[in-house]
């Protein structure tokens, strides 16, 4: 929370603080004898984190499989494809996603398989130190 310079209803100086409120710090103004509270700051997130949740959710990873891997609640990640009315192609979908997290040296080992080349839609995308690689196989 942020300590206030001034009275939000006189703009005097002159603040002392007054005890607590509903466990936050309570204020009051000398000029004016206003009693007032600072808000809450909320959580800021790194847009780098949004960015990618949204991308990992049009990729077709669930909300709970985006939580697990970036770290933001499921319920954060499906405000923001509200919030950006970012719709999933679903229509005759027959893929789903396979997807894994590797560090540099696993992800040189995982491609020099030649097993993992081919027959499969595959993406590379990275996440802070390490990569994700998803591939989608047919559902059967």
């Amino acid at each position: 929370m942020k300590t206030p310079d001034q009275c939000p209803r006189c703009r005097h100086t002159g603040i002392v603080k007054a005890g607590l409120a509903q466990g936050r710090q309570r204020y009051k103004c000398k000029s004016c004898n206003y009693h007032f509270t600072v808000n809450k700051l909320g959580k800021e997130i790194d847009p780098y984190y949004t960015t990618k949740s949204l991308q990992l959710y049009l990729e077709g990873l669930s909300y709970r499989e985006i939580e697990r891997i970036i770290g933001v609640s499921h319920v954060t990640i499906s405000k923001w494809v509200r919030q950006h009315g970012i719709k999933r192609y679903l229509q005759g979908f027959n893929y789903r996603p396979d997807y894994r997290i590797l560090s540099a040296n696993e992800l040189a080992d995982y491609f020099g398989n030649a097993d993992n080349l081919g027959g499969k839609g595959t993406l590379i995308t990275e996440i802070g130190d390490k990569f994700m690689v998803i591939r989608w196989d047919r559902f059967r």
